[in-house]
């Protein structure tokens, strides 16, 4: 059997992953919510491992070191950052304080496709996105799920979440609106 690949992404209505630093937008750009935020937790109710890129997972492992107290986090964080992690990377040696985190070094295409057949857990990625366009464009992605807020970043926007992709045809298999105003989309996507 084959584990499910699920890639999860935050980003504004323009496309946008993250902004520039001094932005005063805050984190969710301002527009999380008690709907949001109880989805997010419910996604890790059944056991997944989560795969990483460096980048990203350098930037959670980061909260994990810097000693914030696991109640001032919201509870979804809490649960991806208890879950199993793989960490495709061929930079970082140690794993940065992840309870139960695996650095493998080689082509993701090849590290995801032995997890996808060997693990007995679903494999979710969040963010990652160099990762992501790559495990894509290969046909490994099972679903996308894209988490849009209600806001454009032209001006202070970073990380073009789908700037490095090629084409691909998106089947929508859900979506929900969370709070009045976030909605989340999940894709089955098709490589063009």
């Amino acid at each position: 059997m084959t584990a499910d690949y699920t890639w999860d992404v935050f980003c504004t209505l323009d496309g946008w992953g993250s902004f520039s630093e001094g932005a005063a937008w805050g984190g969710y750009w301002g527009k999380q919510g008690p709907e949001l935020l109880e989805h997010r937790s419910s996604l890790f109710d059944t056991g997944q491992r989560m795969v990483f890129g460096a980048t990203t997972f350098r930037e959670n492992a980061a909260i994990l070191q810097s000693g914030v107290d696991p109640h001032a986090l919201d509870e979804w964080n809490v649960r991806m950052m208890r879950s199993p992690a793989t960490v495709i990377s061929s930079t970082l040696q140690e794993t940065l304080g992840w309870p139960d985190a695996t650095i493998v070094s080689g082509d993701a295409v090849d590290v995801v496709g032995r997890l996808k057949q060997e693990s007995d857990v679903p494999l979710r990625s969040q963010a990652s996105l160099t990762l992501n366009w790559a495990l894509l464009a290969a046909g490994m992605v099972d679903r996308v799920q894209v988490t849009i807020f209600p806001v454009i970043s032209g001006r202070t926007g970073t990380s073009p979440i789908f700037a490095g992709l090629g084409d691909v045809d998106l089947e929508l298999l859900e979506s929900r609106t969370f709070d009045g105003r976030s909605q989340e989309l999940v894709y089955r996507p098709t490589p063009r």
